[in-house]
């Protein structure tokens, strides 16, 4: 919720130093708003507003990467439980308990990402998944095997836990540095001088401040789009929670 109304006060800033630009427009004195003056301004207004595209471009794309990447990781995450669930299944009987265990951590971490309310910073940090790591690494640790196929259930069941952890870890690692604060501050200040330069180009009516509106509330949302890009576990845009949920449904 606070990234809404961080990007209304974006969208709301851009507007009034649009609004601020056409004031001082009218104040400057006529040599200021010379042919030559607005030549000068009109050159830096396209200059800085070339490094607003490809910026805010640029870190709209990063963002939707880094979902896409957190999407991915998810769906191999889930790919990876089932295959450990199914080389604990083949090893034998005994393993049922610690499947059953498993599958009701899995459920946890459903209902802590998917089940309403967004899940807090601290249950998305790489500590709170190491105790449940570490159990499980106990038990794949643990099994003995006693057949040739055992032996190979066995270690298949090693290598997924290894895969799972590294996934694991890594959503939460990436998750600590996704949004680079100084780069969005900047990309911030780009748009209100933007804004006012397009205020001292322009005249004081009512199609320019209805398209000084626009533009603020297009910059107000490709800094929405930035920021909650980069929550996929919280954000507007969560990850969807098909491959978790098939996932959930195939354990026994």
């Amino acid at each position: 919720m606070w990234t809404v109304w961080l990007c209304i006060g974006v969208a709301l800033g851009a507007f009034a130093s649009g609004v601020a630009g056409l004031y001082v427009q009218k104040l400057l004195p006529e040599p200021h708003t010379s042919d030559r003056s607005r030549d000068m301004i009109g050159a830096i207004v396209g200059l800085i507003s070339l490094l607003l595209a490809l910026v805010l471009g640029t870190l709209v794309g990063s963002a939707y990467s880094f979902y896409s990447t957190q999407k991915s990781e998810m769906e191999t995450f889930a790919a990876r439980a089932i295959q450990l669930n199914l080389a604990l299944t083949e090893f034998g009987p005994e393993t049922a308990p610690a499947r059953a265990r498993m599958k009701e951590t899995l459920q946890g971490v459903h209902l802590m990402v998917w089940g309403g309310a967004a899940p807090t910073p601290r249950a998305l940090s790489v500590g709170e998944p190491l105790p449940h790591l570490r159990e499980l690494d106990e038990y794949v640790a643990s099994l003995d095997p006693k057949t040739p196929a055992q032996r190979q259930f066995a270690a298949a069941a090693i290598g997924d836990v290894a895969a799972i952890e590294q996934t694991r870890l890594l959503v939460s690692l990436q998750l600590a540095s996704s949004v680079s604060w100084p780069l969005v501050v900047i990309v911030v200040s780009w748009a209100l001088i933007l804004f006012c330069g397009y205020g001292l180009l322009s005249r004081l009516n009512a199609t320019t401040l209805t398209a000084l509106g626009f533009g603020g509330f297009a910059v107000g949302s490709a800094i929405f789009l930035i920021l909650e890009l980069n929550q996929p576990f919280s954000g507007v845009f969560r990850i969807p929670s098909g491959a978790y949920d098939q996932m959930l449904d195939s354990l026994t």
